[in-house]
C-alpha cells in the first residue's frame, strides 16, 4: 500500500538516503515501495546533538537511512549504550527495548523509543535542576 505524504512550501525529508525538499507549493507524494523515510520533524543534524540521547538517536537515525555504513554505526552505537547505562543504570529496561528492535533491523521504530528516551533524559535533567534550585 502506498504511504501518501503531503509536503508545505520548503519542507525536507529523506527518502532513502536522499534529502528531498519542496521548492514550490503543497506537494503530494506516493511512496509506492518501502524505503526509509523520515520528516523534517525527525531528522536530527549532527550540529543539534546537545545529549548523549540525542546523539543514541542520531546514530539510529544513521543506521535507519545509510545501511552500507552499518557496522560504524552498529560500533559507535554499542559503545554509547553501555557509557549511557553505567550513566544511567535506571535506563536499562527502555535500552533493551530499543536494542531489541536494533538487532531487529526496526530502525524506525527504534527511532521513536529513542525520541522517547530524550524526553526521559530531558525531564531527569529539569528535577535535578529544579532539586539543586531547592537546596
Amino acid at each position: 500500500m502506498p504511504l501518501k505524504i503531503t509536503l508545505r512550501p520548503r519542507e525536507q525529508m529523506i527518502i532513502d538516503g536522499a534529502v528531498v525538499r519542496n521548492a514550490g507549493l503543497t506537494a503530494n507524494l506516493l511512496i509506492e515501495n518501502d524505503v526509509p523515510i523520515l520528516r523534517e520533524k525527525d531528522i536530527l543534524t549532527e550540529k543539534d546533538i546537545q545529549t548523549p540521547c540525542q546523539e543514541l538517536y542520531f546514530i539510529i537515525q544513521l543506521m535507519y537511512i545509510d545501511e552500507e555504513n552499518l557496522n560504524t554505526y552498529y560500533q559507535c552505537y554499542w559503545k554509547l549504550i553501555k557509557k549511557l547505562v553505567a550513566a544511567a543504570p535506571s535506563i536499562v529496561g527502555r535500552v533493551d527495548q530499543i536494542n531489541e528492535l536494533i538487532l531487529a533491523r526496526k530502525y524506525y521504530q527504534a527511532l521513536k523509543l529513542a525520541n522517547q528516551l530524550i524526553d526521559f533524559e530531558e525531564e531527569v535533567v529539569q528535577n535535578v535542576r529544579k532539586s539543586v534550585a531547592n537546596v
